[in-house]
């Protein structure tokens, strides 16, 4: 089974990352004040902040400031408390959209999310409208340059911790999970010293939409562009079949 996750490829997502790095590093900043408030500043007894940490390392965050990070969290017990809230819509041609944000100020977010979708023309449906058209799953992303084990023995080490699915792509191999047994099957490949570009619970489509009208592209490109500038905006899921980039030599 392979292919059907559809993730950008390595090389791209690598630099997508270097140029979102500040926006990156403040959504993994709230991340770890929430698992913090959560189950307290020990990873060892905090499964979720353990969770956020190998989130953290994947996206390069340095140590000391992941530490700050917790550290803020524990001794100021008058920090922003930020909630979790979930947003789901559709944009152009029936495509699905669901937002994760963690905010201070639900009214703010909420405005702001369903100006980028009216904005691309989409529109903010109704809580469970598009989420039954993904599937929930943890998802590790290796990079084959940075990993030294054969695919079958990565394979057999994922899958014999608990891991649902092993996909071998082109410059990358994907692990998948139960939400449950995601953090069991992290552990289990850092261990093994596995270096992981991405580490997370994440939504996955079960379909994908093609858009070829190419004013269909633009609107659904301007509400993902305005999603990502919102600093609330934690994740944001689409099944959208975006075209691959071409590799660069």
């Amino acid at each position: 089974m392979s292919g059907h996750s559809k993730f950008a490829n390595i090389k791209h997502k690598k630099e997508k990352n270097d140029a979102a790095k500040g926006k990156i590093f403040t959504i993994i900043g709230r991340e770890i004040a929430v698992a913090v408030k959560e189950g307290g500043a020990d990873p060892a007894n905090n499964s979720r902040l353990r969770d956020v940490i190998a989130k953290a390392k994947a996206n390069n965050m340095p140590n000391d400031t992941i530490d700050r990070g917790i550290k803020k969290a524990a001794g100021d017990a008058n920090s922003v408390n930020y909630e979790t809230v979930r947003y789901e819509g559709y944009g152009p041609n029936g495509t699905a959209i669901i937002v994760d944000a963690l905010t201070d100020n639900k009214n703010r977010t909420a405005a702001n999310v369903r100006n980028a979708f009216s904005k691309g023309k989409g529109n903010v449906g109704t809580q469970g409208c598009v989420s039954y058209m993904f599937d929930q799953k943890g998802q590790i992303i290796i990079d084959k340059e940075e990993c030294a084990m054969d695919a079958d023995e990565l394979m057999m080490l994922a899958l014999d911790a608990g891991a649902e699915d092993f996909n071998d792509e082109d410059d990358s191999y994907e692990v998948l999970t139960t939400p449950e047994n995601f953090s069991v099957v992290r552990e289990a490949l850092e261990k093994e010293n596995i270096t992981m570009a991405e580490a997370e619970i994440t939504m996955l489509p079960q379909n994908y939409v093609d858009l070829t009208d190419e004013e269909d592209v633009k609107k659904i490109t301007r509400i993902l562009d305005l999603l990502d500038e919102d600093d609330d905006v934690q994740a944001v899921y689409h099944n959208w079949d975006m075209p691959e980039e071409e590799e660069e030599d």
